[in-house]
């Protein structure tokens, strides 16, 4: 018998009371399924800016500094084909860092919070020598250590940025690895791993990931037009010799 009492003793009541209860079962399947399909396609995007430009293989593949953090928390891998090859995109790559050739990437906003970032536009002698302890400074006050180079094709970076007198819950490491491609291109890979220290670490760096993305692939956009016309000029001087 229905205990609803809008329903006893009318055959209306109890067809009412049964309308209702199919709406809101109606209802709940409803917010479920678009729930399902939210997460569904956050899922999806994550992943894709989690891999942007790169291939399965690469995204798959050992690269140098892997090793350094054996089991990350987070891990994304981004790639671009620059038509240039491997030599004339490794001075850009290792020129990177405040004061020195900046990141190539959306400079006022990284001024904005004090980084005093200047992306240059052309490679500068004196940036090009990069070794194993030195610091690529992210803003005038922090910045990670080089934790390995292997000079005209990758170096690594360590480290992570304190929050004030708080450490960092993560270990991080970002490693830039430049190889030839066909066709006389070279394949340019950026790679982050975040190794989780403390239970609340991914609070923190879920959501920055998502501006990494955004700032990795303008920097890999800012270096490939940057190697490419310095490219084009190398051409045009040498057809002009000829």
């Amino acid at each position: 018998m229905s205990s609803c009492r809008s329903c006893r003793g009318s055959a209306r009541g109890v067809e009412a009371c049964t309308h209702r209860t199919r709406q809101s079962s109606g209802s709940v399947a409803t917010g479920a399924l678009t729930a399902a399909v939210v997460a569904g396609t956050v899922a999806t995007l994550r992943s894709r800016a989690l891999r942007w430009g790169a291939t399965r293989a690469e995204v798959d593949a050992a690269l140098p500094g892997d090793d350094l953090i054996v089991h990350p928390g987070l891990s994304a891998t981004r790639a671009i084909t620059i038509q240039a090859d491997a030599a004339a995109v490794w001075p850009w790559v290792a020129q990177l860092g405040q004061g020195r050739g900046g990141f190539y990437s959306y400079d006022a906003l990284e001024n904005l919070v004090g980084c005093n970032i200047h992306s240059a536009d052309v490679i500068v002698p004196e940036w090009q020598s990069i070794a194993v302890g030195d610091e690529i400074r992210l803003h005038p006050d922090s910045g990670l250590q080089v934790a390995l180079v292997d000079p005209g094709r990758a170096f690594v970076l360590r480290g992570g940025v304190p929050m004030g007198a708080t450490p960092p819950p993560y270990d991080f490491t970002w490693a830039f690895v430049v190889h030839d491609a066909p066709g006389g291109n070279a394949r340019l890979l950026v790679r982050e791993r975040y190794g989780y220290v403390k239970d609340w670490a991914p609070l923190l760096v879920e959501p920055v990931s998502l501006i990494s993305f955004l700032m990795s692939r303008r920097m890999l956009l800012g270096i490939k037009a940057r190697a490419e016309r310095a490219a084009d000029l190398h051409g045009r001087d040498t057809d002009s010799l000829t």
